[in-house]
């Protein structure tokens, strides 16, 4: 639909037309773009698929077929070739099954048509697209796709490049470096500057990331902002997978973006001809920026803190060079949750292989939520993050929040490895999981016990999946320290990953070893896979163990928490499974979430 000032100026059933599968409106490839004109729409959607006609009710050699079409079969559908309904076809991955083919589509709002872009190389998958100066041709991010598909969710490290299709001629042009993972494009007001995200193929699932801009007419592209190694007070780097829709100040010349930094998430001023940055939430009470938009120099963002849900808030962008201090306005203002304070502790990890350089820069952060009913000490639920290479913000987290209101202390741990300590922070991790992380998170878990009033006599993991990897070799490595456990969609088992994750890549790179499309398993390899699993340790396991596992798990088969689960009753250890069949990994969606917590919140009462 199509809205004016008038009301309702179209309504078109795309669908029904025929062109193409089901409209993208979420993830990776998503878009929707206005023309500079506002008389076409860009978007993309899936390809249009054969599709097998409904056989009749009465299954009867040489009869007739039904006199009318079924009213489900979708109007302009290809017919299905005998023998091809059974056809294997890739998708992307977890979060991303019915993502397969997409495919860039214009709508014409004029001449009431649409049309199917047939430029686009055959192999790449094409999304994030927007309008080229003049509206002269499409610019997009295209990910290669050959030989096979490997999952994209919360992985910035797949090939991907910045093209521009010329809607006249046909002509596709790579605008980015050949060997990249690019992503996000972004162009100027002025439509002169084209800023993107550019970071490595292959290495961690997610990475610090530089900030590059093109110049439209000259086709030159520099680096505005590098990877950042080590961090500093000013700046930490690039980790955010996506930048704001709009994000370029009226003048051309700045933008705004928001990412982490250490354990916050902020937002950055970027001016992209002196190439600085400017931090215009630093030192906020509240620990987490999200930007929405910035229109005529307008911003509109969200703020959040662990014990305050998200505020609407507004500012005016100041001339460049006079920024600071941003007076930001409440649009509509939450107030914190009483009985909820938190704090950020700095961990330094033991020097034990390090070099004292290293370990000066190496040190990592975890956020302590604390009730503050004035009952301590409190039980403490210890909770190291997935990914591995992801951060718990300081943010609002509804169910954080919820548990320290029922009595207990709540750790967040950002072990090394995770996002905005620097790209040498994530790096350390490869070849280290199973290891450095575990250690870092009860390093992590004694500061908290030595320096807060916290009960160490009633402690309680809370994870999921490579964060309950952790948590399963915390349970292994000291089996009395923990009294309950709750997981959600665990990894137990590496060498059993390798032929049912959509991320076979990350199951070799995390442990250090090479990996290509080619490669297969090596006896060598699923031996150092499994010394790294829990599995192989379950039998020191004395804790009660809670499992939450989705069916649809594209990313962490839910048989790896079903043959824990099993090792553990075998045992006679207490140990509840819940099944959850629509799930995927994140065992996301309100019933969903809402069933998870309050069991996992029962199981930590039940147990402490």
């Amino acid at each position: 639909q199509v809205w004016d000032s008038s009301g309702r100026s179209h309504s078109v059933d795309l669908t029904a037309l025929g062109r193409h599968g089901e409209v993208y409106t979420e993830g990776p490839f998503a878009c929707l773009a206005w023309s500079h004109s506002e008389t076409r729409l860009l978007y993309v959607a899936e390809k249009r698929r054969p599709k097998r006609r409904p056989s009749c009710p009465w299954d009867v050699p040489g009869a007739a077929g039904p006199a009318e079409e079924d009213e489900d079969e979708e109007v302009g559908a290809m017919p299905v070739l005998q023998g091809e309904q059974f056809v294997y076809h890739e998708d992307w991955g977890e979060a991303l099954t019915t993502r397969s083919v997409p495919v860039l589509c214009i709508l014409d709002l004029e001449s009431c048509s649409l049309s199917v872009l047939e430029s686009v190389p055959d192999h790449l998958s094409p999304g994030q697209a927007l309008w080229s100066p003049e509206d002269r041709g499409v610019v997009f991010v295209g990910w290669w796709h050959e030989p096979f598909r490997l999952g994209l969710s919360a992985c910035s490290n797949r090939r991907s490049g910045i093209f521009h299709l010329d809607l006249s001629s046909g002509c596709c042009e790579l605008l980015s470096a050949e060997n990249g993972a690019a992503c996000s494009p972004r162009l100027s007001p002025d439509g002169q500057r084209l800023i993107y995200l550019e970071g490595a193929v292959g290495g961690p699932h997610r990475q610090c990331l530089c900030l590059r801009l093109l110049t439209w007419q000259t086709r030159q592209t520099v680096t505005v902002l590098d990877v950042v190694q080590e961090p500093t007070d000013a700046f930490a780097g690039l980790y955010t997978e996506v930048l704001p829709p709009r994000c370029w100040a009226a003048d051309s010349r700045r933008a705004v973006l928001g990412t982490p930094q250490r354990s916050r998430t902020d937002l950055l001023l970027v001016d992209t001809e002196a190439a600085t940055v400017t931090n215009l939430t630093a030192g906020s009470p509240e620990g987490c920026w999200d930007l929405l938009t910035l229109q005529w120099d307008l911003l509109v963002a969200t703020c959040s803190a662990p014990n305050r849900p998200p505020s609407l808030v507004v500012a005016v962008l100041p001339p460049a060079g006079q920024e600071l201090p941003l007076h930001w306005v409440p649009v509509e203002d939450t107030p914190p949750v009483p009985g909820v304070t938190w704090k950020t502790l700095t961990v330094q990890p033991s020097c034990s292989g390090q070099s004292p350089a290293e370990q000066d820069t190496q040190d990592f952060e975890a956020l302590l939520l604390s009730p503050s009913d004035g009952t301590a000490p409190h039980p403490l639920v210890v909770c190291p993050h997935g990914g591995p290479h992801a951060v718990f913000d300081a943010r609002w987290r509804p169910s954080m929040a919820a548990l320290c209101r029922l009595g207990f202390a709540v750790l967040l741990v950002n072990y090394r490895g995770s996002l905005g300590f620097g790209q040498a922070s994530i790096s350390s991790l490869l070849s280290h999981v199973g290891d450095q992380d575990v250690a870092d998170t009860q390093l992590a878990v004694e500061q908290a016990l030595r320096s807060e009033p916290l009960d160490l006599h009633r402690l309680a993991l809370l994870a999921g999946s490579h964060g309950a990897f952790i948590a399963l070799h915390l349970l292994t490595r000291e089996p009395e320290r923990y009294q309950a456990c709750a997981l959600r969609s665990p990894v137990s088992n590496l060498p059993a990953l390798l032929g049912t994750s959509d991320i076979p890549d990350w199951r070799y790179t995390s442990l250090g070893l090479p990996y290509s499309f080619e490669r297969v398993p090596r006896a060598e390899d699923v031996a150092t896979m499994l010394l790294r699993s829990p599995i192989a340790r379950a039998a020191q396991v004395q804790t009660p163990v809670l499992l939450c596992v989705g069916a649809r798990d594209r990313r962490v088969s839910p048989t790896q928490a079903l043959e824990l689960y099993r090792v553990l009753r075998a045992r006679g250890m207490p140990a509840r499974l819940l099944w959850y069949p629509e799930g995927g990994h994140a065992l996301a969606g309100v019933e969903t979430e809402a069933s998870v917590f309050k069991n996992c919140a029962c199981w930590l009462l039940q147990h402490l």
